[in-house]
């Protein structure tokens, strides 16, 4: 039988355990006692037991919810002329009546008459269903569950809600959007885009739920600036209804219009003024001598190449179009007038060669005076016999008297000939009586060539149809702008 051992051997063992409980108790409590002196707001504070998310504020019967909205541009980071979209980032504010709250004075602070929570607390509230109807990404939406992925951060952190006294709700989100724009490039490049931004609601139709702009409506940031492009002012809002066709409805739109105005002072100094000068270097072909063959081509092919390439790279900044741009008329013309230089150069070496072949032909058709000494039946005599074509003609000359006129009428004597009854040398004589390609001078007795001619004309006619062109171009290129503004 075991002896039973007496209960107060145990003591001394249980206190060192009984310590460490003791001191983990101790902690624990101070701790809790800590923590109720930090407490958020909870949903509950504010909203009735009986609150409903997702049924709309009360209204009177028939009467939408009113939002209203406001927009601060920040920055406009891009206008893609080829995906025909820019990037807008923005603050975005909605305000409603939100008559089911149950507002207490303690969570107001001394003098204040609205009070900012975080944005979790907007999860617990009804709020509107907006969206840009023409975005192609949103980033950071216009409530938080609409929210993208690469962003969502940002939304979380950058986001509040504001209530006031009144039981009016303020959302507020730092957020951007790739906005989509149906662009017209006819005036390029001094055209002006339009691009709207609509806001829609998705699931209440405007019997439920109506959208208008604030007294503030949509502001700019004063220091934007965009590389080539300028914001017009003021902006144009409207409110209307939409239909939409696969939700069977009418719902509420706000829209926005952003005037973007091309500057053309990169244009001006990046393509008109090479383009003039080029022009104005084709020129100069007028005055080189047409023995110059290889100078005046190589400047004339040289300009036309420096104008393709320069047409090249400029189409590269926008979307191939079925129409014709103004840029591609200005282009057009500019390479018509080195065409036509360089069109103006074969005619002349036609010109001057046909004058080199009738000058040649009349070289050889001058009469060859050779002096000789015919002798007659009743003697001889001194003449001079002349070859004429078909003939020889003589005529007397006195000898001890040069100087004397010829005192005999020079006969002619028939020589062989050919036939002239030949259609073909016909024909080349009827051409070359309608071409004259040299002639004299009434007044000074000079000849004058007809490719010279043309040179000189052209000296003058080409710069003269080019200021011509440039004075028809720009009026009627600011007027259009000016009307399609």
């Amino acid at each position: 039988m075991t002896p039973i051992r007496p209960r107060s051997h145990h003591l001394p063992k249980m206190i060192p355990c009984t310590w460490p409980t003791t001191l983990f108790f101790l902690i624990w409590l101070c701790n809790d006692v800590a923590s109720k002196r930090n407490h958020t707001l909870k949903p509950r504070v504010v909203l009735p037991e009986n609150y409903v998310k997702e049924m709309r504020p009360p209204a009177r019967k028939g009467q939408p919810v009113m939002v209203e909205f406001s927009i601060y541009v920040v920055d406009v980071n891009s206008i893609n002329v080829e995906d025909m979209d820019f990037r807008v980032d923005m603050f975005i504010r909605q305000t409603w009546r939100e008559s089911r709250l149950q507002l207490p004075e303690d969570i107001f602070e001394e003098g204040d008459d609205h009070v900012t929570l975080p944005p979790e607390f907007f999860d617990n509230l009804w709020h509107p269903d907006p969206y840009f109807l023409n975005s192609k990404v949103t980033g950071g939406a216009l409530h938080y569950r609409h929210e993208s992925a690469e962003i969502a951060e940002l939304t979380h952190k950058f986001s509040s809600v504001t209530l006031y006294r009144n039981q009016t709700v303020r959302y507020a989100a730092r957020m951007h959007a790739i906005i989509a724009c149906q662009m017209e490039f006819q005036l390029y490049p001094m055209d002006i885009q339009s691009c709207p931004i609509y806001i829609e609601s998705f699931s209440y139709s405007n019997q439920k739920v109506r959208f208008r702009w604030s007294e503030s409506g949509v502001t700019i940031n004063p220091e934007l600036k965009l590389l080539q492009y300028h914001i017009g002012q003021p902006l144009r809002l409207e409110e209307t209804n939409g239909y939409m066709i696969d939700k069977d409805g009418n719902y509420s739109r706000l829209v926005v219009y952003f005037r973007f105005e091309r500057q053309i002072g990169h244009h001006l100094i990046q393509t008109f003024a090479p383009s003039s000068l080029v022009v104005m270097l084709s020129w100069f072909s007028f005055w080189l001598d047409l023995d110059a063959i290889p100078g005046r081509v190589t400047l004339l092919v040289t300009c036309m190449l420096t104008l393709v390439t320069m047409f090249t790279g400029l189409r590269a900044d926008i979307p191939p179009v079925a129409y014709v741009k103004a840029l591609d008329l200005w282009m057009a013309g500019c390479m018509m007038f080195v065409f036509a230089a360089l069109g103006e150069f074969v005619v002349v070496k036609v010109l001057d060669k046909q004058y080199q072949v009738n000058k040649s032909k009349m070289q050889e058709a001058l009469p060859r005076i050779i002096p000789v000494r015919l002798n007659g039946e009743k003697g001889s005599c001194g003449t001079v016999a002349a070859w004429e074509g078909s003939g020889v003609r003589c005529r007397k000359v006195d000898i001890t008297s040069p100087t004397s006129p010829p005192a005999a009428t020079p006969a002619v004597h028939p020589a062989p000939s050919a036939p002239h009854s030949n259609p073909h040398l016909v024909g080349v004589e009827r051409r070359q009586s309608i071409l004259q390609v040299a002639w004299l001078d009434a007044d000074t007795g000079q000849e004058r060539v007809l490719w010279r001619e043309i040179d000189k004309l052209s000296r003058v006619v080409f710069p003269a149809l080019f200021l011509l062109f440039v004075t028809m171009y720009w009026p009627v290129l600011l007027l259009k702008t000016k009307t399609s503004s």
